[in-house]
């Protein structure tokens, strides 16, 4: 079998991994800058020359690509209940590999509508109401759309009931339009699946070509968000570390960023006690957070304000003011890399902050309720307390001093009430390979992404 190239066309990197898939071998790695500005295709071109390979003329190698080029694709979703379909919505986009850039409840208003304007999203997702439920909201919302946003494309994933009223409103929309399985056909049972294929399939058809990357289009077997590829790296992760086969056995990925922390789970995460109640909108198997407001180095002032300095640098072995002057310096500087054991420190430690931030969020909690009937635990969000692995991936993962200090992060601590792991085994993606078992597993190569797990990432 030829070599593969797998490649992760970032923002500001374009990363290749050359793989003898026959023998599971990792060959060589390299990086060049994004053309994002000409035409990306030079910029994956020099990668490939990096690990020996002509991209043009290598016609018997096949190509795999991810890519989060001008900043992935972005979603709006719009929904009826906060709570129930808006956020269901979010769930599909968010593990699709999107970023969702604004949820709107409700019927949407004139603010709305200037506000969506201004977000200016490569797709909208529009849900509401059960299977047989409320259509009036989502077919309102419909016409709403379609007096402003008929070039976006568009997946309508809600009540059924709706779809002949809703498919008359649509037929004027010039974008593409796929209508899809509701994200919750009854209260309290999610489909994400059907909403999520859509999503990647408009990727595909319609966004990497919006952003000058059809060339990439037509030369790679394979393209996918970038989030949807480093999702599917769970599995081969599960494969290598997993103590069980089944689906209770949960893992946990976290991906530290300039400008956001994203954290990815997989298991169901149900309550660990017949006694503990569940509340709230059920749990998907594979679950993508996005924090936006936690990033190392473009929303650094936000991770600050949330985080309790002192206690930041004392757990960095720093002074408040060695942490400030790092914070004033990276804040300043976004490309600047720690040059000082002090500045690597003091990256290390808000690194830490923003995982443990981030993956609070990410999972749930229990609150301890008094009925009449007495004490009563209230579950809502994943339990990950018993997760197998933590897996950290990305730059400040990749080159945090001790190693595995920032995945570490995700461990609960004492005084914690969020369901964080209590005692996974850490690993590290040193090599920034994740995204490139996820490409293997989508293009049915598990055994090949399994062992490159096990030999390339990191036990801390």
């Amino acid at each position: 079998m030829p070599d593969l190239l797998l490649a992760d066309i970032g923002s500001t990197f374009t990363k290749v991994c050359r793989v003898d898939a026959e023998n599971s071998r990792l060959i060589a790695t390299a990086a060049s800058p994004t053309t994002v500005s000409t035409d990306v295709m030079d910029g994956l071109e020099r990668a490939c020359r990096g690990v020996g390979a002509d991209l043009e003329g290598s016609d018997h190698m096949r190509l795999l690509a991810c890519s989060s080029a001008a900043g992935g694709l972005r979603i709006a979703a719009v929904g009826l209940v906060p709570s129930l379909t808006a956020k269901a919505a979010e769930m599909a986009a968010l593990g699709a590999g999107a970023k969702v850039v604004g949820v709107f409840p409700f019927l949407l208003t004139h603010d709305d509508m200037s506000r969506l304007e201004r977000l200016a999203p490569d797709l909208i997702l529009l849900s509401g109401g059960t299977d047989g439920g409320d259509t009036e909201h989502i077919v309102a919302n419909a016409q709403t759309l379609a007096g402003a946003f008929t070039h976006i494309p568009l997946v309508v994933a809600g009540n059924r009931a709706a779809h002949d009223r809703l498919s008359t409103i649509l037929r004027a929309w010039n974008g593409p339009v796929r209508m899809t399985a509701n994200v919750m056909p009854e209260l309290g049972r999610l489909d994400l699946e059907p909403a999520r294929t859509c999503i990647r399939e408009l990727f595909l058809e319609r966004i990497v070509v919006a952003k000058g990357m059809g060339r990439v289009r037509v030369r790679a077997d394979l393209l996918l968000p970038t989030p949807d590829s480093v999702m599917r790296s769970l599995s081969a992760l599960r494969a290598t570390w997993a103590t069980t086969s089944g689906e209770e056995d949960c893992l946990l990925v976290v991906d530290v960023g300039g400008a956001t922390t994203d954290v990815y789970s997989y298991g169901w995460g149900r309550p660990a006690s017949p006694d503990i109640v569940y509340r709230g909108l059920p749990e998907p198997l594979e679950k993508r957070t996005v924090e936006a407001d936690l990033g190392v180095r473009y929303t650094l002032a936000s991770l600050v304000e949330q985080m309790d300095s002192e206690a930041v640098a004392r757990d960095g072995g720093l002074t408040t003011a060695q942490l400030e002057q790092w914070v004033s310096t990276a804040t300043g500087d976004t490309a600047r890399l720690p040059a000082s054991p002090v500045e690597q420190a003091a990256d290390t430690v808000l690194a830490q902050a923003a995982c443990h931030l981030a993956v609070t969020r990410h999972c749930g909690n229990l609150e301890e309720v008094w009925t009449p009937q007495g004490r009563v635990l209230i579950q809502q969000g994943k339990d990950l307390t018993e997760a197998a692995v933590v897996a950290g991936t990305g730059g400040p993962a990749a080159h945090d001093t001790p190693p595995g200090a920032v995945p570490r992060a995700a461990v609960r601590r004492p005084g914690d009430a969020g369901l964080l792991p209590r005692n996974p085994r850490i690993v590290i993606d040193r090599g920034y390979i994740l995204w490139a078992l996820g490409l293997l597993v989508a293009a049915d190569l598990p055994g090949c992404a399994t062992a490159l797990a096990a030999n390339h990432l990191v036990h801390a």
